[in-house]
């Protein structure tokens, strides 16, 4: 498992359907050592932080492996690295087989894994397409998100390493899959009681899951 490419960007203007609108999508692979801190990597931004960021959402990572299904999906598309808005392409790191609470070090970083990313409409500001979001969800190919548990630098080229696994953790795909499904089987219910004891797992995704168990009759 490794960055592929490392990539960064700050917030600005663009206009999406004749109004102005701030995003952070906008990033682009950098060369070098880069600090990455308990919020973000130095350089990168989020413009709106009710939503992009925060200790939970540091750093966005998204498989370099998806890159060859969105290029039979998106015919003629030009997909530079970082065009999903991520922080890490990475190599080797699928989201079936990414758990929920897994822990790596990177560079001289180390880092848990906290959730899988929900699209916002940003996303189809930088593909200049409305349906994105939608297809992009529907894909199965969402990438993570990772919080920064020790501060360090780290770079395009580093290996990363697995340290711990969380022995309650769910693979992302999984979390996912259960976000948008319509009704929940046993089997479910069981994955989401193991993913509501996941430290590393946010309140917010929690409290989501608690709400729908709930409403669930199995």
């Amino acid at each position: 498992m490794k960055i592929v490419s490392l990539n960064t960007g700050l917030p600005r203007e663009v206009t999406w359907h004749g109004t102005g609108v701030s995003t952070g999508i906008y990033k682009q692979p950098v060369s070098g050592r880069v600090a990455a801190r308990k919020l973000n990597l130095d350089g990168d931004r989020q413009a709106d932080l009710t939503v992009h960021g925060g200790e939970y959402k540091a750093i966005y990572c998204y498989p370099i492996e998806y890159y060859a299904y969105w290029k039979k999906e998106l015919p003629g598309r030009e997909l530079p690295m970082a065009i999903f808005g991520e922080n890490f392409t990475t190599d080797g790191m699928l989201e079936d087989s990414v758990q929920l609470g897994d822990r790596f070090s990177v560079g001289s970083a180390e880092v848990v894994v906290t959730q899988p990313r929900l699209p916002c409409y940003k996303l189809g500001i930088r593909f200049q397409a409305d349906d994105m979001v939608k297809r992009f969800l529907a894909s199965g190919r969402s990438g993570f998100y990772l919080a920064v548990t020790r501060e360090g630098e780290v770079g395009a080229g580093d290996g990363i390493q697995a340290i711990a696994r969380d022995p309650n953790g769910v693979p992302v795909s999984e979390i996912t899959r259960l976000y948008v499904a319509k009704s929940y089987a046993a089997k479910d219910v069981a994955s989401l009681r193991r993913a509501l004891r996941v430290t590393a797992f946010p309140e917010s995704w929690k409290q989501y899951f608690r709400e729908r168990l709930q409403r669930t009759n199995v």
